[in-house]
């Protein structure tokens, strides 16, 4: 088993009285954790349960608190894998957060938008949330030269655990379809029942061939013969399926700078490459730019949330197309990144950057640096 960053933080915040939430999308490793943070405990004092298991449900979201008492019993800790399955949970872990306020909980769910909503008012002040993505450079850093041999690999078929620890191509690639087809496009259609899924594979294949642009709701619309509104909503349930994320563009009111419309990446390459069908090596193919760019994006976002940084994120660019691929804002400190896959190219900053922000520090990230930013 890797280790992952997060599992000492996820133990520490295991306290009475509190819930703690795991959120990721399916197969990034949260049952995996919550079952090594299981065999560290006294099996006798630890009731561990499945979301999708009926009979579990039927107790944990009948909203008496007697059925919640009994169901738990004398145990220190409830673990609820998938949490989001039962109905009404918030309520009912409210429920028990206040009549046993010695009662460790630990949840995970592969949805924030179904799981966050449920547990998000009734547990104001009592529950803290941790995010688990795909594999970081690392988890998976052991030497330099490994780092270099390894990081194609990495770009092609992303750092899914499931994925990174196959050795064979074949297997990756079935793997990676695997988890487009039964648990991503699941997790989407399970929040929406308006759409199949042609429709979001289109958006998502519409969106990977864009990464590093601008998105235009209207024209994805056109595209897909759907309301820009509509695109919005599914590019939302997207994110909160932590397929994809969003950055915006960071703007102080200069005249010239753009703002309007987002940029989208994925939390994983490999789930990017399947969706195009495209695992070509990267000698031979248009796009490694942009597979670079999406991968250090989200190794840089990543490392912040797991350090816990007050961090926001964002593109830069003006009306007259100087850009950056992405800026920082760091409890109010400016850090601007430019992700450039060959080496030799060493792009200056910006002038209008330069000139607006003279505080913002500047990096150029290519494959020899990058683990220095990120070890």
């Amino acid at each position: 088993m890797i280790p992952r960053i997060i599992e000492n933080q996820i133990q520490k915040a295991l306290k009475g009285g509190f819930v703690v939430g795991l959120f990721g999308a399916r197969r990034t490793g949260k049952t995996v954790m919550m079952k090594s943070i299981y065999r560290q405990l006294d099996a006798s004092e630890v009731i561990y349960v499945q979301g999708d298991d009926l009979d579990s449900a039927g107790y944990l979201s009948s909203q008496r608190l007697s059925v919640l008492k009994r169901f738990v019993g004398n145990n220190k800790y409830l673990f609820i894998d998938e949490a989001q399955m039962i109905p009404k949970i918030g309520i009912n872990l409210k429920l028990l957060t206040d009549s046993m306020p010695e009662l460790r909980i630990f949840i995970t769910g592969s949805s924030s938008f179904s799981l966050g909503k449920q547990i998000g008012e009734p547990l104001t002040g009592r529950s803290k949330y941790f995010y688990l993505y795909p594999l970081t450079i690392s988890e998976t850093y052991s030497d330099y030269l490994s780092y270099r041999s390894m990081l194609p690999e990495y770009l092609i078929y992303g750092t899914y655990p499931a994925v990174i620890t196959l050795n064979n191509i074949s297997e990756k690639k079935d793997r990676l379809e695997s988890i487009r087809n039964g648990y991503l496009l699941k997790d989407v259609l399970a929040l929406d029942n308006n759409k199949d899924s042609g429709f979001v594979l289109k958006l998502l294949q519409l969106i990977a061939l864009q990464i590093g642009n601008d998105v235009s709701f209207s024209e994805l619309g056109q595209n897909l013969n759907a309301h820009k509104k509509t695109i919005q909503r599914y590019l939302k349930i997207l994110e909160e399926a932590f397929v994809i994320f969003s950055l915006h563009g960071f703007s102080r009111n200069m005249r010239k700078e753009y703002s309007k419309t987002p940029r989208y990446y994925f939390w994983d390459n490999g789930i990017r490459n399947i969706v195009l069908k495209n695992f070509n090596d990267l000698n031979t193919r248009d796009d490694t730019g942009k597979l670079w760019e999406n991968y250090c994006i989200s190794e840089i976002i990543k490392k912040s949330v797991y350090e816990k940084r007050d961090s926001m994120f964002y593109f830069w660019r003006t009306y007259d197309k100087q850009e950056i691929d992405l800026i920082e804002n760091r409890g109010g400190k400016l850090f601007s990144y430019e992700c450039k896959w060959n080496p030799n190219k060493q792009p200056k900053i910006p002038a209008g950057f330069k000139k607006a922000y003279p505080e913002a520090r500047y990096f150029v990230i290519n494959p020899e640096n990058l683990p220095d930013f990120l070890l």
